[in-house]
């Protein structure tokens, strides 16, 4: 009985090693299956079993439709289901297998967790603040918000220094901002909704430019390295590129950068390497459920990353609705997710996605974001009508 107890421990060995190759590995990318999010072993209909990141690099982006990669039935990355078994077999066998390989896809050039140093603005300095830019210059940040002077600037330390923009029915007057950024030569650009227009002001508050009657709803506003200026128009599903003589207040040129995308609204683009980043708003037809998706193009316009809610959620373990979008120095896209209130950097366009949490505590409803030249991160919370400054944490 003794020989055959020592003789015991040697098969079950072996057979650890033999379920870990055959059943407990992913056949697509070789990785071992586990419980968290990336790893888990998902069912396909056909029986065939795939991890979750493998299921969301076969899955189309925009219709989730994807083959088996071993017998080639269709069906959609959403009619896929936890391999019980699997798991249940990792449980069991858990303390006999070898020690997971390091994941291949750490993100080493994706920025760490962040943490809150300080906020500023608040119910009564800020009223529903729904956008944020940063003056490239002067380094002071602009808000717009729902006040009776809708635009607020405030300084690094968060002193509000200056306000303009009358709340109002004039043809000058903001009537409903939803975004905002500022221009290379401290130019202030505004959307607004109410009267479906673009207003662009001096750092001063004083009026140089009204564009009205080419937008069905324009929505998000960022500015561009040569001093463009790009606009979505979340009815039309375009994006635009302005060309504006700022201090003279003349539209020189407009050229429509895309013309299918869906709801279109926040925007950013990278100082690095010129990209755009829209967060689409989508809608299953006949249905209130609202999701999003990241579409990243180069400055050619060539499409090289994009992302929507179920591909997010593969990696992520609740669902995420994007809100807003930025690109860190670095050229990673940085996304604000109103649903599980936090920060999350999707890595680089081409390498999407590759997901990492920045901030997962203290936001109550991130709806904007911008990088100062300090690398650190303003988050404009419109719950708690405040900005918040995050910095990474040493050590």
């Amino acid at each position: 009985m003794e020989a055959e107890a020592a003789g015991s421990g040697p098969a079950l060995g072996e057979l650890a090693r033999e379920a870990e190759t055959s059943l407990l590995e992913c056949k697509v990318c070789f990785e071992r299956f586990g419980h968290r999010q990336q790893r888990r072993p998902r069912n396909l209909p056909c029986g065939h079993v795939v991890c979750l990141a493998c299921v969301a690099t076969l899955a189309h982006p925009r219709t989730l439709a994807l083959e088996c990669p071993f017998c080639r039935r269709a069906c959609r990355g959403c009619d896929t289901s936890d391999c019980l078994p699997v798991l249940h077999l990792l449980e069991l066998l858990g303390p006999a297998l070898r020690p997971p390989p390091a994941a291949p896809r750490a993100a080493p050039c994706a920025p760490g967790a962040l943490s809150c140093h300080h906020a500023f603005g608040g119910w009564g300095t800020l009223v529903n603040p729904t956008g944020l830019a940063l003056c490239p210059k002067t380094g002071r940040i602009v808000v717009v918000h729902d006040g009776r002077r809708r635009v607020k600037i405030f300084d690094s330390g968060g002193e509000c220094v200056h306000q303009f923009g009358e709340k109002g029915e004039g043809a000058q007057d903001i009537r409903y901002p939803l975004d905002v950024t500022v221009t290379n030569d401290c130019h202030v650009v505004v959307t607004d909704a109410g009267d479906r227009s673009i207003k662009v002001f001096d750092l001063f508050g004083q009026i140089k430019l009204v564009i009205g009657g080419q937008f069905s709803l324009p929505w998000g506003v960022e500015t561009t390295p040569q001093n463009g200026v790009v606009v979505t128009d979340a009815e039309a599903g375009a994006l635009h590129l302005l060309e504006v003589d700022f201090p003279e207040g003349v539209l020189q040129r407009t050229e429509r950068l895309h013309a299918h995308l869906c709801s279109p609204r926040g925007v950013a683009v990278s100082w690095l390497t010129g990209a755009i980043a829209v967060v689409e708003s989508l809608q299953a037809p006949g249905t209130k459920t609202c999701s999003s998706r990241v579409t990243v193009f180069s400055a050619s316009m060539q499409l090289i990353g994009q992302v929507d809610t179920f591909g997010l959620s593969l990696f992520f373990p609740s669902k995420m609705t994007a809100s807003a979008v930025a690109f860190d120095h670095q050229g990673n896209v940085v996304v604000t997710d109103s649903s599980s209130q936090a920060v999350l950097c999707l890595g680089k366009p081409e390498e999407f996605p590759m997901l990492k949490p920045m901030v997962t505590e203290g936001l109550s409803h991130p709806v904007a974001l911008t990088y100062t030249k300090e690398n650190s991160l303003l988050v404009l919370d419109a719950a708690d009508h405040s900005i918040k400054v995050y910095k990474a944490d040493r050590g």
